[in-house]
């Protein structure tokens, strides 16, 4: 015992003493220095669980800021709220000869809200603070404690957060009880973590040493794939004064829907009757559910609440049907609710969303996972999923933002994993058509129409509906080309099951065609140039394209009555292998020059090895898509 004793005290004060550390950068090894833009020198994170609403964390951090790219990782973020105090921080900064420059506290932080610029209720806040420093190499150290009155969530422990930042060494010790029960899940780290334990505490301590920084490595996947990590999460919790226990995704879900959920779906008699009267001449569920829907679409509007019980539990479906607005919890549960009216089943959903795929891990269940909310319909033999955010969104249509990942489904049997539909490649296009005039000065005019398919469908989202002035200048942004002026902007948009953006366009590009000496230089392909990507040797990640696409490029070039048509060469390219496809030729017709290009990508994760092969696809893409003619000129 005197020994435990002992050893938590020597852990935690160690936290809080600077000056038996060196700082001196000369001291750092140079294989720690390649490729680093900072070094994190030591990192010593405690977790003491007390108690379910009585957890401590305290950090300990010394990093050494190598240049100005690696000057954010010496910022220090803290969110806090009512029931997430800061106990205290302080800290020093070093000069590259390890010499103590200044020393700052809690007072010299930033304090402010935590509200992201669309959120109506928030209650959490914020302290953040960067030294301001203009002489590089520089170290900071720092600490603070940090208690939480739950034990729901437990930050992982993620030692090497970014490929430019090197460990020298980190350390992450969770101190509980005993007979605690816990689920943990150590990912990409070798061996086991001490222990040391007896009658009254136990403490596990996970150790790093001399993890280097790597080169980023462009089409890589996610990050938590490779990076080391440890999560954590309690048995028997406690949240907010909501107390349960759960070991898997099942019991997460049904601890969702018995308690989060529960009574939170009454409805107003009056808004009841509307329902009824609303679907009464509907003959099937999904035409019911699709007018309810587009019911609920019009009365609410999505705005973000913070508040309660951490952001987990909705606001009551009563409260948003009288406000008209709620956030994706309170909407979703609001249109569950609206759905019931007229007995019709569905699963409120808890997923990880955002534009790259990220599934919910089915090995490890945990409220740390998943920042949205959507709702699914288990309709017989045709499962329909709902965004319940968007008042322009399809019936049906999830798009990029939540589709093709695990999710969990909260029922009252408890959670189910589920997965959400797949936007596929050939699906997931956009169709153009340019009919173009050239003059002889090299000035261009024309007409596009576009039409935007799948994950496509909402690439013109945030110009659609905009002031003219407005989506002229998104659109200049959009398409880059110099001297681009737009004359005319039309969107439409089809909201079948099937969506599409129909994009109509009157431009004039000033100087498009180079001219000189009786030469005119035309790019064929004006609107659709694809990147091209770093190459790469040693490739240590696999090649990982997030989703796949279909382009299509007609562009029909007027030429003027001054060019010699009887002058042009050919450049058609075709190739093809596991990650796409690419067409591209041109044909004249008289003073018509038809320019067709295809591309598609396919997404997947590939070998490492096959880097080599994609970045020349897709380089080769860039390349052919910015081949130009040679117009000859009449004298």
């Amino acid at each position: 015992m005197l020994k435990l004793i002992c050893f938590i005290f020597l852990i935690i004060n160690s936290l809080f003493v600077f000056s038996q550390d060196n700082y001196d950068v000369d001291l750092i090894s140079s294989n720690l220095k390649n490729r680093a833009n900072a070094i994190v020198r030591n990192e010593e994170t405690i977790v003491d669980m007390r108690s379910t609403d009585n957890v401590m964390r305290l950090v300990k951090k010394a990093i050494t800021v190598i240049n100005k790219n690696g000057e954010d990782e010496a910022r220090i973020v803290l969110f806090y709220d009512k029931n997430t105090s800061i106990q205290s921080i302080k800290g020093e900064v070093y000069n590259a000869a390890g010499k103590l420059t200044k020393k700052f506290t809690q007072n010299n932080f930033s304090d402010e809200s935590a509200a992201d610029g669309f959120s109506l209720f928030v209650d959490s806040r914020v302290k953040h603070f960067l030294p301001n420093e203009n002489i590089y190499p520089f170290t900071i150290v720092y600490s603070y404690e940090i208690r939480y009155k739950q034990n729901l969530l437990i930050p992982d422990w993620v030692p090497k957060a970014a490929d430019d930042v090197a460990v020298e060494k980190s350390s992450y010790t969770f101190i509980c009880k005993p007979a605690d029960e816990l689920r943990i899940k150590a990912q990409n780290y070798v061996g086991k973590p001490e222990e040391v334990i007896n009658d009254k505490q136990k403490s596990l301590i996970w150790k790093v040493n001399n993890l280097f920084a790597v080169k980023s490595e462009p089409y890589s996947p996610n990050a938590e794939n490779y990076q080391t990590s440890v999560k954590i999460a309690p048995i028997q919790f406690d949240y907010y004064n909501h107390r349960g226990s759960y070991k898997d995704w099942n019991q997460l879900g049904k601890w969702v829907y018995a308690d989060l959920l529960k009574g939170r779906s009454t409805l107003l008699p009056s808004t009841v009757a509307t329902i009824k009267e609303l679907v009464k001449n509907e003959t099937t569920d999904k035409g019911k559910a699709r007018k309810i829907y587009e019911f609920m679409q019009n009365k609410t509007r999505y705005i973000s609440v913070q508040i309660g019980i951490g952001g987990f539990q909705p606001v009551a479906a009563a409260d948003v049907d009288r406000l008209g607005y709620g956030d994706c919890k309170a909407l979703v549960n609001y249109m569950q609710s609206l759905l019931n009216v007229v007995g019709i089943e569905s699963y409120y959903c808890v997923v990880e969303a955002g534009i790259e795929k990220v599934s919910l891990d089915p090995t490890f269940a945990s409220m740390v996972q998943g920042n949205h909310v959507i709702l699914c319909m288990p309709l017989k033999g045709d499962t329909t999923w709902l965004e319940c955010t968007s008042q322009k969104i399809p019936f049906g249509f999830l798009g990029d933002f939540t589709d093709d990942r695990t999710v969990l489904a909260c029922t009252p049997e408890g959670g189910k994993l589920l997965k959400t539909p797949k936007l596929q490649a050939e699906n997931n296009r956009q169709i153009r058509h340019a009919d173009l005039t050239v003059f002889s000065n090299g000035d261009v005019k024309g007409t596009i129409k576009t039409v935007y398919f799948g994950s496509q469908y909402n690439n013109m989202e945030n110009v659609v509906g905009k002031p003219f002035v407005e989506q002229q200048k998104l659109l200049s942004g959009i398409y880059d080309i110099d001297n681009i002026t737009f004359n005319a902007i039309n969107y439409s948009q089809k909201k079948d099951a099937v969506p599409e953006t129909n994009e109509n366009v009157v431009l004039f590009l000033r100087n498009y065609g180079a001219v000189n000496n009786n030469k005119m230089l035309l790019q064929l392909n004006a609107f659709n140039v694809k990147s091209s990507v770093s190459e790469s040797r040693n490739r240590i990640r696999p090649v990982y394209i997030n989703r796949g696409y279909t382009d299509e490029d007609t562009i029909v070039y007027t030429l003027p009555a001054e060019v010699l048509t009887d002058k042009l060469g050919e450049n058609d390219k075709e190739f093809k292998n596991q990650f796409g496809e690419y067409i591209s030729k041109s044909t004249l017709n008289g003073n018509k020059l038809t320019y067709y290009r295809k591309l598609i990508v396919n997404d997947g994760t590939f070998p490492a090895e096959e880097y080599a092969a994609f970045s020349k696809f897709i380089n080769d893409v860039n390349s052919a898509d910015q081949y130009k003619v040679i117009l000859s000129l009449k004298k």
